[in-house]
């Protein structure tokens, strides 16, 4: 029977949807290169075939929240002028700028984390695993998995989709893929957040923005 973790690996190969993944998994006695190849044939995955085609064409979408306290803008290219222009991912990329102005991720991907960062978070979580009183062998496989989940707060990408927690980011740009049949990225984004880096009283701008999206 298909692991709840099987069926979360699927969709992030194809894009296809949870119980597409799931059926796939049975149909196939949980063989996950089986699973694939029926997705394929059945037409429910396409995002990997197209991952690697150019997409030079798209939009700079901006997002302003809280009567201008947060503002956001996020370039989103796909392949063609017309899909550029669909309404349908004209919403989509509205959507994750809302979703960069309520989740205020600080990367586009774990590619982008640089080297420093991710080894000085190491060093804390190890630290704190340590003092936790967890046995020295396991402390660097935990290590991993805290970093994972780091991952997960700070590259967009990994984030959980604020209206949809269950799916990531990078889900919603594979699904986005199979619906239009062409390649989509999201290239570059920039959050702006009044008085950022002044000393001021602390307001949370993300929450907020999250609740008026919904959540």
């Amino acid at each position: 029977m298909a692991t709840a973790q099987q069926v979360k690996e699927l969709r992030e190969k194809t894009g296809a949807g949870m119980m597409d993944c799931k059926k796939a998994l049975v149909q196939c006695n949980d063989d996950m290169e089986k699973a694939i190849e029926f997705l394929r044939e059945k037409g429910l995955a396409s995002a990997s075939k197209k991952a690697g085609r150019i997409a030079a064409e798209g939009i700079v979408e901006s997002y302003i929240h809280l009567g201008g306290k947060i503002g956001v803008l996020v370039e989103v290219n796909c392949e063609t002028d017309f899909v550029a222009k669909n309404e349908d991912f004209r919403a989509f990329v509205k959507d994750i700028a809302m979703h960069i102005a309520a989740s205020n991720p600080l990367y586009l991907n774990e590619e982008e984390v640089p080297t420093d960062v991710i080894e000085k978070e190491k060093s804390i979580l190890k630290a704190q695993a340590l003092n936790e009183g967890k046995p020295e062998k396991i402390v660097d496989k935990m290590v991993e998995g805290r970093i994972k989940k780091y991952y997960s707060e700070i590259c967009l990408l990994d984030q959980p989709f604020v209206k949809d927690p269950d799916k990531t980011i990078q889900q919603l740009v594979n699904e986005q893929i199979s619906t239009i049949g062409e390649n989509v990225k999201i290239r570059r984004f920039a959050r702006f957040q009044m008085g950022e880096g002044l000393e001021k009283k602390e307001e949370n701008f993300a929450e907020e923005v999250a609740k008026q999206m919904g959540n």
